[in-house]
């Protein structure tokens, strides 16, 4: 039981998946269609590039990427999901016991205190000690219920905190990533989401970048920042981190 960090694994994605988005393409362009399967990498970037640019984001579906995400807390999950053109397969809290769960903290959290029968107390040490106090509570409402089983699991449970740490199979196509890269790569999006966005960008690019050059935020794409009053003020910034 302690605390832990997110990492994310690219695990698998669909065979030449530039390849196959650029013939995508081009079959929806040609006349002929004897050679729209012959292509060269080089070729291939160039098209698809310019195809995004169109606005013709359509043929990326053809692309499908799965990621194992380990290290991270339910209340990272609960947002991940809401992003339902996408397949999901997360450990469970009532099959697996959690009786030593690991668990996030939150970064704000360093160097600040809590007070507690009227003394200052390091607040990460305040937190690591209340999970330590749930893992309790749980193992004991475990045992009330019957002992380490499913019955008793799925009540037992109820007790256990959103930093919980979790696991979780996450599979898109790279139309649905582009999008989820400019909701949750934005400075507004939640610490930890976006920084499990951030490793996804790098493993996706890392495998693809005709199809993810330039993704980010979706500042970066419009040329402006569209939250209004809510702006972060970054725009520059990321369009500097990501667009260039």
């Amino acid at each position: 039981m302690g605390q832990v960090h997110a990492r994310v694994r690219l695990v698998r994605m669909t065979e030449d998946a530039e390849g196959v988005v650029a013939s995508a393409g081009r079959l929806c362009y040609a006349s002929e269609t004897e050679d729209i399967l012959k292509q060269d990498k080089g070729s291939a970037g160039e098209f698809i590039q310019r195809i995004i640019k169109m606005g013709h984001v359509s043929i990326l579906e053809h692309a499908v990427f799965t990621f194992f995400v380990e290290g991270v807390s339910r209340a990272l999950t609960h947002q991940l999901v809401r992003h339902r053109i996408a397949s999901y397969s997360q450990r469970s809290q009532r099959y697996v016991a959690h009786n030593e769960f690991d668990y996030i903290v939150p970064p704000e959290l360093e160097g600040k205190t809590v007070e507690v029968d009227g003394e200052q107390v390091d607040a990460v040490a305040y937190f690591e000690e209340t999970m330590g106090e749930i893992a309790g509570r749980y193992a004991k409402l475990q045992g009330a219920l019957g002992g380490n089983s499913e019955k008793s699991n799925q009540d037992a449970r109820y007790v256990l905190p959103n930093a919980c740490e979790t696991k979780i199979f996450v599979t898109m196509n790279a139309r649905e990533l582009l999008h989820f890269f400019e909701e949750r790569l934005c400075m507004r999006a939640q610490w930890e989401i976006r920084g499990a966005a951030e490793q996804m960008l790098e493993l996706a690019k890392g495998a693809c970048p005709s199809i993810f050059a330039g993704v980010g935020p979706k500042c970066v794409r419009m040329g402006r920042c569209p939250e209004g009053k809510m702006t972060c003020g970054k725009y520059q910034e990321m369009k500097e981190k990501y667009g260039g």
